[in-house]
């Protein structure tokens, strides 16, 4: 995973932390739970032009996004079940991918 992208993310992740935490305790939140309100529950990048926008700013051609999200797939249900037919898509279905590898990294248990 590209540095710029871990370290977005990883932001995004500590905000939605601290927005749990003046909501409720963060410790009665799971791993898999703080990664669907982090990177699940609403769209990360809405807008094609923004979503085209994000993979260029992390230098991410759509290839290697699809590929990185089909790989993916593959692991975790031995299939390829997404097509991307735009980026909002694409950076999303990333986004979320790429939040689960961090929220595991982190062991948010």
């Amino acid at each position: 995973m590209k540095e710029s992208i871990k370290t977005e993310l990883r932001e995004h992740l500590n905000d939605t932390i601290e927005y749990l935490d003046s909501k409720t305790l963060v410790e009665s939140y799971f791993n898999d739970e703080i990664h669907h309100k982090a990177f699940n529950e609403d769209y990360y990048i809405i807008g094609y032009y923004q979503a085209e926008q994000w993979l260029k700013k992390h230098d991410l051609n759509t290839f290697e996004a699809i590929e990185i999200c089909n790989d993916a797939e593959l692991e975790n249900f031995g299939e390829i079940q997404t097509t991307f037919d735009n980026a909002e898509k694409l950076v999303n279905h990333l986004v979320y991918w790429l939040g689960l590898e961090i929220c595991n990294e982190l062991e948010l248990n």
